[in-house]
Parts: structure tokens; C-alpha cells; sequence
């Protein structure tokens, strides 16, 4: 039978002053959990969850807000009938919208708000507009995250040092560091919609992605044992889980982790390193 004595003598060693700096007490606090979760203390689920408060911690909005290349806009000059179709295929409950270029972000909609009074007489989607909260790309998770539960908020426009628009992150990315990938009713789970090609020649994939169609987008010929999709490849090359900004390359494919929790891998980009010359 596992003897707790061990794991009390490390937490009252962590809380009593020593001369180590604040992250090495982090990772003695997150190897003490470590082997509290090896001895049947906390489960993994637990560990998990902790380890992922750490990284919020640590996180900033840049490492994680949907680029603007991948957002879904609303041009506040585009028809009723034009918005709704958009709204309704994307499926998302909020939308930046913008005037003239996607820099002039002058509110958010929200979709119940749409559906629900687009049919009333004299409908402008201007009015229904909700203002738009701006962050710096620097802004630490952890505080954005007390501000969306203090202002009851759940998006954010994130900005660069220039005051373009670098992206957007929601309350659900923020929360899904600490708990893994929150699945609900919208998420779209279509094998088209596993790579998607960006404007600067990336590929972005979702972990779930299956070798197969990565091979058959790709050219690439991966085929370990025992593993079936693109998180899978990444993780076994490793032999862990990488953090976000992690860069892993493997053969001629470098892969960039855009989106990770300390179980699994969300989102990559995948670009093909250039063969050197013989």
C-alpha cells in the first residue's frame, strides 16, 4: 500500500521558504502532484487540471486566439439575407463585424440576436451590435480570464502592437487549457474540415486528423504501428505531449502546435521544410 508520507514530506518542504526561484517551486508543486497522482491520491483527470492552471499561468493571448485569416467576419454592408446565411453556416453564437476593412472592428453579434428580431420591421443589424472588447495580443490568460467572468464577456478582439487585428479569443479558449477540448453542439467534425490551407502556404490541422487523409493532402507517406492520426504522430515522435509554440519536426514536415492541453494535441499547423541540395 502506497505511504502518503512521502507526498506530505514534499508539500510541507514546497510551502516552507526555500532559496529557489518561483518556477522551480512550480515544477517541484507539479512533480509532488505528479507522484501524488502515481500513488492513487488524485486522479488524472485532477492532474490534468492543475497542470493546466499552471499553463494558463504561463500563457498569454497570442498563444492562442484564432488568427483573423481563420475568423468568421461579418461585413456590416452586406445584406440581411447574406448575414443570416453566414451566420447559419458557421454555426458560431458571436461574430466580430466590421466596416470598410477588417482592421474597423465596430462591434460583436451575436447570433440569437440575429435569428431573433431579423425578422422585425425595420431590422438594422447596427443596432443590435454589442461593443467590441480590444486586448493587447501580450495580455496573460489568466487575467483575461477574470475579466470575462468579472464583465461577463465572452470574446475578445485581440490586437498587435500596430492596433491591427491579430485575431480573436473566446472565454471557451481559454477554459479549454485547463480542461481539455470542450466539444458542444456547433463543433463541426467533418473530415473536410480536418486541413485547411492558409493564405501564407501553411496547412492548419486538427489533431484528430487521421494519417490517411494527412498523407493523401500532403504527399507524405506516414504509416507508424499503432498510430492513427496526426496528434498521435507528433506525440509518439516526441514521446510527450508538446506545448503550444512547440515546433516538432518530423521527415520534411515541420509542425507548429497552435492549440494543446496537457492531454492532448487540438490544433497544428503543418508547413514542408524546403530539401537541402545534394
Amino acid at each position: 500500500m502506497p505511504d502518503p508520507k512521502s507526498l506530505l514530506d514534499h508539500l510541507a518542504d514546497f510551502l516552507s521558504p526555500q532559496p529557489t526561484s518561483p518556477s522551480e517551486r512550480r515544477q517541484e508543486l507539479i512533480d509532488t502532484l505528479r507522484e501524488a497522482q502515481t500513488e492513487g491520491l488524485i486522479d488524472a483527470d485532477a492532474l490534468s487540471m492543475i497542470e493546466g492552471v499552471f499553463q494558463v499561468g504561463r500563457l498569454c493571448a497570442r498563444d492562442i486566439l484564432v488568427p483573423r485569416a481563420q475568423i468568421d467576419w461579418i461585413d456590416i454592408n452586406q445584406s440581411i439575407s447574406e448575414i443570416i446565411k453566414n451566420v447559419i453556416t458557421a454555426a458560431h453564437s458571436r461574430f466580430p463585424v466590421f466596416e470598410g476593412t477588417r482592421d474597423n472592428v465596430i462591434g460583436i453579434l451575436l447570433a440569437k440576436d440575429l435569428l431573433r428580431h431579423a425578422t422585425e420591421k425595420d431590422f438594422q443589424v447596427r443596432d443590435w451590435l454589442r461593443p467590441a472588447v480590444f486586448i493587447p495580443e501580450s495580455k496573460r490568460l489568466s487575467v483575461l480570464l477574470r475579466d470575462f467572468k468579472d464583465n461577463r464577456n465572452h470574446l475578445a478582439v485581440v490586437v498587435d502592437e500596430y492596433s491591427s487585428i491579430a485575431g480573436i479569443i473566446t472565454i471557451e479558449d481559454v477554459l479549454e487549457q485547463i480542461v481539455g477540448d470542450i466539444e458542444d453542439e456547433h463543433d463541426i467534425d467533418e473530415e473536410a474540415d480536418n486541413i485547411i490551407s492558409l493564405d501564407n502556404g501553411d496547412i492548419r490541422v486538427k489533431g484528430i486528423t487521421e494519417l490517411d487523409q494527412f498523407n493523401e493532402a500532403l504527399g507524405t507517406h506516414f504509416a507508424p504501428d499503432d498510430i492513427e492520426t496526426v496528434a498521435g504522430l507528433v506525440i509518439q515522435h516526441l514521446g510527450r505531449v508538446p506545448k503550444i509554440g512547440e515546433l516538432v519536426e518530423i521527415d520534411d514536415i515541420e509542425f507548429e502546435v497552435q492549440r494543446a492541453d496537457p492531454r492532448q494535441i487540438h490544433i497544428l499547423l503543418a508547413r514542408q521544410k524546403p530539401k537541402s541540395a545534394e
